[in-house]
């Protein structure tokens, strides 16, 4: 095994769903949050900005901000988190696996969220759902990862917090590890802790 394909929400980020929905409704008046939960879930549109049907400063202006750079800025800033265990688990092994991102996304938000925390630097990829116009279960996002980075699915490992996407990777045969921030039931691998996913890799 040479290459850790590794997700961002629920693993590099201690947000498994993120905090989008609480930002929005702290940021719009009450009488807004029925509008606001129909447009994002009903009618979709966090999904089409995940996929890149509409750019974040669409998605972002479609709900009703008046300054969607300033406010794609500020949530990632101030309400997702980096796990603390990541840049020392990173900085350990990027230089023995190949790191490559595999996250359900909007591209704007991947983009900087990864610059921000100076997370470059670990991957050799980076394949963003909001870049490619499919999400994880979908298979397709992994073939053209394992395309992209040139890889057999055997000689993968996949950290994901999703128990869908893991079945998923699993019937293509990667080798898989739940990273458990929702107390999932999982019958494979499962870490609560990026020390307890390096202690995985050692034993591998």
């Amino acid at each position: 095994m040479k290459t850790i394909l590794i997700d961002m929400y629920g693993v590099i980020l201690n947000e498994s769903k993120g905090n989008f929905i609480p930002y929005t409704f702290n940021y719009f008046d009450s009488i807004h949050h029925e509008r606001l939960t129909l447009q994002i879930r009903n009618e979709g549109l966090f999904s089409k900005a995940q996929i890149g049907e509409i750019s974040s400063n669409e998605f972002l202006h479609i709900l009703g901000y008046d300054d969607p750079q300033y406010h794609m800025k500020n949530y990632i800033e101030n309400y997702l988190t980096l796990d603390e265990g990541f840049i020392s688990f990173a900085e350990k092994y990027h230089k023995i696996y190949d790191f490559v991102l595999l996250s359900n996304d909007v591209a704007e938000w991947s983009t900087y969220i990864t610059e921000y925390y100076n997370l470059n630097k670990f991957f050799k990829a980076k394949i963003v759902s909001g870049n490619i116009g499919y999400k994880k279960p979908d298979r397709k996002i992994f073939d053209i990862a394992l395309t992209q980075i040139g890889k057999r699915p055997e000689n993968c490992l996949f950290v994901d917090n999703s128990v869908e996407n893991l079945k998923a990777a699993e019937r293509m045969g990667l080798k898989n590890v739940l990273f458990n921030r929702d107390n999932e039931i999982y019958d494979g691998a499962v870490v609560y802790s990026f020390s307890e996913l390096d202690k995985i890799l050692q034993s591998l």
